[in-house]
């Protein structure tokens, strides 16, 4: 059974910083690309950022881009979103997910406010 834990959310204020973490079992972490997404209150899913299998290829969307930074440890099969810089826009609950997959963990809130 596919399984993903997120963790490391919590209140922060703007131009802070967070380092969300994903804990995945139940499937080969190492051989999938991974995504963060999110979702703000009252709005649909958001893609936040990709990495490929061996962490090599990262891609963000331009709403993060130079804030965020994606990295992955295949030996602790746990996927990271550092996040700086941080702004209101960016609450929201962030989700990881394996690549080409709908599945999701339980998310963790990040709340960026004053």
């Amino acid at each position: 059974e596919v399984q993903l834990v997120e963790s490391g959310g919590g209140l922060v204020q703007p131009g802070g910083s967070l380092r969300l973490s994903c804990a995945a079992s139940g499937f080969i972490f190492s051989i999938y690309a991974m995504n963060w997404v999110r979702q703000a209150p009252g709005k649909g899913l958001e893609w936040v950022s990709n990495i490929n299998s061996d962490g090599g290829v990262t891609s963000y969307s331009d709403s993060v881009k130079g804030r965020f930074t994606i990295s992955r440890d295949n030996a602790k099969n746990t996927l990271y979103l550092q996040m700086n810089s941080l702004k209101p826009e960016d609450t929201a609950v962030y989700y990881c997910a394996p690549g080409g997959s709908s599945t999701r963990g339980q998310g963790t809130q990040v709340t960026v406010s004053s």
